[in-house]
């Protein structure tokens, strides 16, 4: 299916797809759907599917651990230090 600019094209009877510019490589969609339909941009899923499974194979204790740290204010510490030493000075930030 080919489609240009002020075209459209329907997915079902609810969903619109509109193409609103084509400009060199890139295209900008419209897109009108029921507010039940989730959008979303397919490397979003991916980077989402990604972190789940790396979060997955974090075993449970080392988390609580890094919580307990943060509410210490270990965590926060840690920061301060490297922020100490950071060569970048207010002028370059």
């Amino acid at each position: 299916m080919r489609r240009r600019a002020g075209e459209s094209f329907l997915i079902g009877g609810e969903i619109e797809i509109e193409v609103l510019e084509v400009s060199g490589t890139r295209v900008k969609l419209g897109i009108v759907a029921p507010c039940t339909v989730l959008i979303q941009r397919k490397e979003t899923q991916i980077t989402r599917d990604e972190n789940l499974s790396a979060a997955g194979s974090v075993h449970r204790d080392r988390i609580f651990s890094l919580l307990e740290k943060m509410a210490r204010g270990g965590v926060n510490q840690t920061v301060k230090t490297l922020t100490a030493v950071s060569p970048l000075t207010p002028k370059d930030t």
